[in-house]
């Protein structure tokens, strides 16, 4: 499984970067204009993403941006509608905009910081990411 961590708190994005590793390969971003760029080179390079899990509060363009951008660059290829990459979305913020706002941008799920790393593990289980 290939992961791009898309996390400005480096906290945040050393915890998600160490449960991760032990699934898979795992790349980093620190905003959203950088992850879409991680985006668009994976696909370019054919060595496409699994999973993003993806901050949504972020300098330069915030995750629900970078959701749309890459929803809609694999609307554009064609892949949103068979081979999407599986977006989870991770926040601090527990409120109805947010959730909305990320489901609207067609993220698969949503998990509230600190990270449950057991129901983040059930995620990858359930998107069939992990055996």
């Amino acid at each position: 499984m290939r992961v791009l961590i898309v996390e400005d708190d480096f906290t945040s994005r050393l915890l998600l970067h160490k449960f991760l590793s032990d699934y898979g390969e795992c790349h980093v971003a620190v905003n959203g204009r950088e992850a879409v760029q991680a985006f668009q080179r994976a696909k370019q390079e054919g060595k496409k993403f699994d999973l993003i899990c993806m901050d949504i509060m972020m300098p330069e363009m915030d995750g629900h941006q970078a959701l749309r951008e890459i929803r809609a660059l694999e609307e554009a290829t064609g892949t949103l509608s068979g081979d999407a990459v599986i977006i989870i979305m991770t926040t601090g913020l527990e409120d109805t905009k947010n959730l909305l706002e990320s489901f609207q941008g067609w993220c698969d799920a949503y998990l509230t910081k600190p990270i449950d790393t057991a129901k983040l593990l059930g995620h990858l289980k359930s998107f069939a990411l992990i055996a």
